[in-house]
């Protein structure tokens, strides 16, 4: 996949590619490549992908931020 061979390491991606039901998506920072596949760190850990599996690619924005908190939700 020609984008993920450009994009600079550490661009947060999705990368949706085949597997043996069907297909699954990788969500995170793109971390390593290779000739063959690429890395994708995820919440669950790092992801390799083969660069044959894959169906699309394309850059995603950050995570939005997480509220601090934790409390009840303010009154009307």
């Amino acid at each position: 996949m020609k984008l993920l061979r450009e994009l600079p390491l550490g661009t947060r991606v999705v990368v949706r590619y085949r597997i043996e039901d069907g297909f699954t998506d990788a969500l995170g920072d793109l971390v390593a490549r290779d000739d063959v596949s690429c890395t994708v760190q995820t919440r669950r850990g790092p992801v390799v992908v083969a660069f044959s599996a894959i169906a699309l690619a394309k850059p995603v924005p950050p995570p939005p931020a997480r509220k601090s908190g934790g409390g009840p939700p303010p009154a009307l």
